[in-house]
C-alpha cells in the first residue's frame, strides 16, 4: 500500500484581475450579463475600463493553459498565481513551503485545504485536513470558544464523545480557559490564533495545514507549536508549514519546496533549499556608500575566498571590506564597525583601536580589511554602522552602511537549534566538565 498521503498534480490557478463581487446578486447579474454582451460594466467604478471586453483576442502565453470561455479576456485581465504544480507528500513528513510574498504558498494551501478550486490539476488525499490558514479560520465570532471547539471537531466529522475527551488537553494548550466561555470576537489576534492551533492540532486528523499564522503568538507559544507539530509527524501524522523564518523551516521541516512566480523553482532537502532561496532574494551581496561631510566609505561583505555575499551561516568566517576615501588627509586614524540586530541594539563591535593599535593614515583613499574568525550570531538580519576617528575625536558616522542576513546551521554539532528570543544573539562555544562529587 502506497505511503503517499497528499498528491498535488498539474495544478494551475487563475484569478481575474479587478474582478470582485458587488455583495449583491442583482448587481452581481447585471455586471456578468454586461460582460456577456461585450457591454461596459454598469456597476465599475467610474473611470474604470475593466468593465468592457476586448474586441481583440489575446495572444496566448505558450506555458500557460488557455481557458475557454474566457479566452477572449486580454492578458492583462490574467494572474496565474499557481503555474504547473505537481510534488507528494508521504505520510507523517514534515513539508515546508517557503517563497517570496506573492509567491502563491497561501494560494497552494488553500488549494490542498479545499478552500478553493484549482483553475486545472487536482489534489488527492488520504485522510482528514485540519488547517490554519489566517487568524480565526473556520471560527464564528459569535459563538464562545468552547462552542468553536465542538463545531470545528463537528466540521471534521468527529463525534461530541470524541471532541469531549480531547477538550481539556486542548483548552490547556491554548492558555484561553480564563476566556473559554467568551465569544471569540473579543479575542485579541494572538487567543485566536492559540485556540485555532491548539483545535487543529489535538483533533484526530491525519493532516495538518499550517500558514504564517504562529508568527502572530508569542515566542513561548510559538515553541510549544513546533514541539507539537514535531510530536504530530512522530505519530504519523503529515504537516504542511508555511512559514517566512528560515530557522523554523529548519529546525522542523526536513523536505522543503521553494515556489517563485507560481511554481516550483527547487524541491528537496531543507538547508539546500534555504540556501537556494537566500541567495535569490536580490541580494547576493550589497555594498553601501555613505558619506558623511567630506569622507566617503563603501562596504560589503565576502567569503574568505573573495566571494561576494551577504548571507552566512552560524559559525561561518566573514570578511568585511571597508573602501575608505577623504578629501583631506587624516592623521591617528580610527575606525570601527558595529553591527546591531534588527531592533537596532548592538550586539558586537570591531574596532582598530582594540585591535590594531598600529598608528595609521589616510591621504587619499585606503582598504581596510576586517576577517571574522567566527560568526557568532543567532540567525536573522543584521545591519552596520561605522564612525571614523582621528585623534580620540569621532569625525564621520554611517548608519545602515550595509547589512547581512545569518541563518541557522548545526554550530555546536548536536542537532539543536539557539533561538535568539530564548538564548540571546550571540552564540559561543564553551567546554563543559560534570563532575560527580
Amino acid at each position: 500500500m502506497s505511503d503517499i498521503v497528499i498528491k498535488v498534480e498539474n495544478i494551475w490557478k487563475e484569478y481575474r484581475l479587478g474582478v470582485v463581487n458587488h455583495h449583491s446578486m442583482a448587481k452581481d447579474l447585471q455586471s456578468w450579463w454586461a460582460r456577456v454582451r461585450g457591454k461596459e460594466d454598469p456597476n465599475a467604478p467610474v473611470g474604470s475600463t475593466s468593465g468592457k471586453r476586448s474586441n481583440s483576442s489575446p495572444t496566448p502565453d505558450p506555458g500557460l493553459p488557455t481557458t475557454s470561455p474566457r479566452a477572449a479576456d486580454t492578458d492583462a485581465d490574467r494572474f496565474w498565481a499557481l503555474k504547473d504544480i505537481s510534488f507528494e507528500v508521504k505520510q507523517g513528513e514534515r513539508v515546508g513551503i517557503i517563497g517570496r510574498n506573492g509567491a502563491g504558498k497561501s494560494t497552494l494551501l488553500k488549494i490542498m485545504s479545499n478552500v478553493t478550486t484549482p483553475t486545472r490539476g487536482q489534489v488527492t488525499y488520504k485522510g482528514r485536513i485540519a488547517s490554519l490558514l489566517e487568524v480565526g479560520t473556520g471560527f464564528h465570532p459569535e459563538l464562545t470558544g468552547r462552542e468553536n471547539i465542538f463545531l470545528n471537531g463537528a466540521i471534521l466529522g468527529m463525534t461530541k464523545k470524541d471532541i469531549r475527551n480531547k477538550f481539556d488537553e486542548i483548552v490547556d494548550f491554548s492558555g484561553v480557559e480564563k476566556f473559554i466561555d467568551t465569544p471569540v470576537k473579543r479575542y485579541s489576534s494572538g487567543m485566536y490564533v492559540r485556540l485555532a492551533f491548539a483545535v487543529a492540532a489535538h483533533l484526530d486528523v491525519e493532516i495538518l495545514i499550517i500558514d504564517e499564522v504562529l508568527a502572530v503568538g508569542d515566542a513561548e507559544f510559538q515553541k510549544k507549536c513546533l514541539g507539537k507539530m514535531e510530536s504530530a509527524s512522530k505519530e504519523g501524522r503529515t504537516v504542511i508549514f508555511v512559514s517566512h523564518n528560515m530557522a523554523v523551516i529548519q529546525q522542523l521541516c526536513k523536505k522543503t519546496i521553494l515556489l517563485n512566480n507560481g511554481r516550483i523553482s527547487k524541491s528537496g532537502v531543507t538547508m539546500e533549499v534555504v540556501l537556494s532561496y537566500m541567495d535569490s532574494i536580490g541580494k547576493k551581496y550589497i555594498k553601501r556608500t555613505g558619506i558623511s561631510g567630506p569622507f566617503k566609505l563603501e562596504i560589503y561583505t565576502e567569503s574568505m575566498d573573495g566571494k561576494r555575499k551577504n548571507i552566512f551561516n552560524i559559525g561561518d568566517q566573514i570578511r568585511f571590506i571597508m573602501l575608505l576615501t577623504v578629501d583631506r588627509p587624516i592623521k591617528n586614524a580610527a575606525i570601527g564597525l558595529g553591527i546591531l540586530d534588527s531592533n537596532g541594539e548592538r550586539v558586537v563591535t570591531h574596532h582598530t583601536m582594540f585591535q590594531h593599535p598600529v598608528a595609521w593614515g589616510v591621504n587619499k583613499y585606503v582598504k581596510i580589511t576586517v576577517d571574522w574568525a567566527e560568526c557568532i550570531l543567532c540567525h536573522g538580519p543584521y545591519h552596520f554602522v561605522s564612525a571614523l576617528y582621528e585623534s580620540g575625536q569621532m569625525i564621520a558616522v554611517w548608519e545602515d552602511i550595509g547589512e547581512i542576513q545569518v541563518i541557522d546551521a548545526d554550530y555546536f554539532g548536536t542537532g539543536r537549534l539557539p533561538d535568539p528570543q530564548v538564548q540571546g544573539k550571540v552564540v559561543t562555544r564553551a567546554k563543559w566538565r560534570i563532575e560527580e562529587q
